[in-house]
């Protein structure tokens, strides 16, 4: 201990007799370690940090899937009830389901995300409410009185976080509810709910093939999830053959992680954490340049060292520990980075759409502890090189007068432009991963929707309780609505339906096609939309055949829909579908639709969702009517101007509707790939320190290599070198370190961009643009940071040199 103590004084005074040289070490590294430390507290909460629920690792997400693929659905609640009674791999099994609920009663109408669980849902998970209690069993019975939990932040913004309210009945859907709870600070399950009511009331009359629920269940001691996989499998295929249900799905249970955490999602994450490793390594070996330079220096201290005692041993000790006190000392400064890091990645998530409740962006244990052995290895990483290659050099030679341990500085040269090369290596891959990343949201942002989206306004409103139970006071309130809408000052057009474009919506339904045979159970699945007239008028969506919906068609009886492109082409290749005929699998009455218009493709789903396109088909809205409306108005002037207008016409249809979600079309266009933007903007934040730390890596390297040379260069001048010459021969030197590092980046970035090929959108993982612009732009950047040294080298005066000599 006392050598170590000895070992730590004596470094902190070598480096404080260097502050230019510690402060650019520090520096570096804690830029290395804070991107690290800022991305690994993302990729605890998202990936590593458990459940916040009583032995999370034995719950499991239960689910169908299709046979034929891993992707899971939903079920229906006679499907759950079935599995949770039969099964006997799970201690206990419960369920939840998406629903919208409004607190209807006060000022403002209040929607919220609600779910209706099953009672066991919660005891099963070991969440316990702050105030109150959770649902009783006889309380989640067909015909039970209404009973609701309220999350900790309706309480507070509705109740004052009033404990009386407990008890309290209040107007939930226009139908009274007894509150029987408060749930903890911050809980939201399972992601951004608010309310919750008993399930069974809600959906004991559910059929089949209502798919509506999600489960999760507790696996019994001793069993695993690919036992509980099988027995599910073998339950839910002989229940089929029992009920006669004909699909390709089957049961599935996987981990809960695998349920609440998306691949795509995991993908990023993982990618991110692994290009701030990128950046670690290239800040470790710009600091490890930076020693060996500085060891170069010391060459005669260490060896006088050498011969008064001092075994090579006790030397690489010395040189480590000072690289050590480098490390913590920047692991100290890149805490606040990483916290002001933290608070820009949470300030880029919009609050139209927040992350999970679970997912907690913090410093928290597990955070300092990596830092600390983030920041150990980094030590050791930057200071093993210099410290090898300080203890194997001559001493005799480095104890000659005038010898500047001209083997030793072969050695270390060699080494540091190793480094050089791997640090532009580096880099390249994640100036290429940032450009395309860049590229893809770009290309979102100009991406065709098919219409024109600056002149809409849209919004969101809930038909609560019994009144709109009917399909007719659906429609009647609709259609009211409407006019009142498009009887405002600077209103054009306007449109109601369960679908806001770019935002998602409308029914998913299998399709017959008149005269196409297709086997029961394999029928291709259409969105199905019900829209009120004015629907194309209001998007300016152009209709290429027949005709647009119009007024008379959301009255009569004829079943009459307009289709998109994909629709025509994927159905009715090659022939005019105006006229032809089609049949919902789900529709009972099997009645047909008569295609009237075929409409230009318009987006219905976000930007950046990847998978296939779906076929779009649009009917009246009273064979589609529902609570969740979307109101969409197209404005003459600033869509904005219209909004306060248009809230008190839905209050004057009603003063009991929620309205929520208001928002320009552009904006809900924005949303729709506001991942990207922040991809893009971290990614180019990484390459933009790694470009700084290559740069000084080069111009340190190339200015070491003047400086070595001095001697030289001056003879080279005396003898007749013209100032062309020596910045030539200069930066030559710099852009052969750049171009071997450029082609092993190029080399690398064709693996390393294929792993988020499934990420990009509309760019290729080895887009030429890309892979040339940025191995270029790289090119240009060593080429500044060469011939800054190299004009400085053309100042050595040849007399001095040739007197040196």
């Amino acid at each position: 201990m006392e050598t170590f103590l000895q070992d730590v004084r004596y470094a902190a005074r070598t480096l404080r007799k260097s502050p230019g040289f510690t402060a650019v070490a520090v520096l570096c590294l804690a830029l290395g370690i804070a991107t690290n430390t800022t991305l690994f507290s993302c990729f605890n909460a998202i990936v590593l940090r458990p459940f916040p629920f009583t032995d999370p690792e034995r719950l499991v997400a239960i689910s169908d899937r299709d046979a034929r693929s891993t992707q899971p659905a939903a079920i229906s609640y006679p499907t759950y009830i079935d599995w949770r009674d039969e099964s006997k791999s799970f201690t206990e099994m419960a369920a939840y389901s998406g629903r919208s609920l409004a607190i209807t009663e006060g000022e403002e109408p209040a929607r919220l995300n609600g779910q209706a669980v099953s009672a066991n849902l919660f005891p099963m998970l070991g969440v316990k409410p702050q105030v109150g209690r959770l649902f009783r069993p006889d309380e989640d019975t067909p015909g039970a009185a209404g009973t609701v939990l309220l999350s900790d932040g309706v309480w507070k913004r509705l109740y004052a976080a009033d404990s009386a309210v407990v008890g309290r009945t209040i107007s939930v859907n226009n139908l009274p509810y007894t509150v029987v709870g408060v749930m903890p600070q911050q809980f939201k399950f399972p992601e951004r709910s608010e309310i919750w009511i008993p399930m069974t009331p809600l959906m004991s009359a559910d059929k089949r093939e209502w798919r509506s629920s999600n489960v999760i269940g507790r696996l019994r001691p001793g069993v695993d999830v690919k036992t509980a996989d099988r027995e599910l499998i073998a339950l839910s295929k002989r229940l089929k053959t029992q009920y006669g249900i004909v699909d390709d799905l089957v049961g599935n249970v996987r981990e809960l992680r695998a349920d609440f955490l998306p691949e795509d999602v995991k993908l990023i994450t993982t990618t991110m954490m692994g290009a701030v490793m990128f950046v670690l390594l290239i800040a470790c070996a710009n600091v490890a340049n930076l020693m060996l330079t500085r060891a170069a220096g010391r060459q005669r201290e260490l060896a006088i060292r050498a011969a008064i005692g001092a075994g090579r041993g006790r030397i690489m000790r010395q040189l480590l520990t000072e690289a050590v006190i480098i490390a913590v000392v920047a692991g100290v400064l890149a805490l606040p980075l990483t916290l002001e890091g933290i608070e820009l990645i949470k300030a880029a998530i919009p609050a139209e759409n927040p992350m999970p409740y679970y997912m907690v962006f913090s410093v928290d244990r597990p955070t300092l502890i990596y830092t600390a052995v983030v920041s150990l290895i980094a030590g050791v990483l930057f200071g093993l090189a210099p410290a090898l290659q300080a203890s194997r050099s001559g001493l005799h030679e480095a104890l000659k007068d005038g010898a500047r341990g001209a083997g030793a500085g072969v050695r270390s040269n060699r080494l540091r432009s190793a480094l050089v090369v791997a640090e532009v290596a580096l880099s390249l891959v994640l100036l290429i991963g940032a450009s395309l990343f860049v590229r893809t949201f770009s290309a979102l942002q100009s991406a065709d929707v098919g219409f024109n989206t600056a002149p809409i306004m849209t919004m969101r409103f809930f038909l609560p309780g019994q009144r709109y139970d009917s399909t007719t006071a659906r429609v009647q309130l609709v259609e009211d609505v409407v006019r009142r809408v498009e009887a405002l000052p600077g209103v054009e057009a306007a449109t109601i339906s369960n679908m806001i474009p770019i935002n998602g919506g409308g029914a998913g339904d299998g399709v017959v096609i008149d005269g196409v045979p297709v086997e029961k159970g394999h029928e291709r699945t259409i969105t199905w939309t019900g829209v009120t007239a004015h629907w194309s008028e209001t998007l300016g969506a152009r209709i290429t055949s027949g005709r647009a919906l119009m007024e008379r068609d959301m009255h009569d009886s004829a079943r009459v829909a307009v289709i998109d492109q994909t629709m025509a082409t994927r159905f009715w290749p090659s022939k005019d579908p105006v006229g032809k005929r089609f049949r919902l699998v789900s529709d009972s009455t099997q009645a047909w639709f008569t295609v009237v218009g075929v409409s230009a493709n318009i987006r219905t789903t976000g930007l950046s969702n990847t998978g296939p396109v779906r076929a779009n088909a649009f009917e009246a809205y009273r064979l589609l009517s529902v609570r969740n409306n979307g109101l969409v108005i197209r404005s003459r002037g600033v869509p904005t101007a219209v909004t306060a207008a248009a809230r008190e016409a839905l209050r004057g249809a009603d003063p009991g509707l929620p309205v929520f979600s208001v928002a320009t079309m552009e904006k809900v266009r924005e949303l729709s790939y506001w991942q990207y933007k922040l991809f893009g903007a971290m990614f180019a934040t990484f390459g933009a320190i790694a470009l700084f730390l290559a740069a000084i890596g080069v111009y340190g390297v190339i200015s070491e290599g003047v400086a070595r040379r001095t001697r030289e260069i001056g003879v080279r001048v005396a003898l007749g070198a013209q100032r062309g010459d020596v910045i030539g021969l200069v930066v030559r030197q710099g852009m052969l370190l750049a171009g071997i590092g450029i082609a092993a980046g190029l080399a690398g970035s064709f693996g390393v961009t294929r792993v988020v090929a499934s990420l990009l959108i509309g760019i290729s993982p080895t887009d030429p643009v890309s892979f040339l612009g940025v191995a270029l732009f790289l090119a240009a950047v060593a080429f500044v940071a060469s011939v800054i040294p190299a004009r400085r080298a053309t100042g050595v005066d040849p007399i001095v040199a040739l007197r040196a000599e």
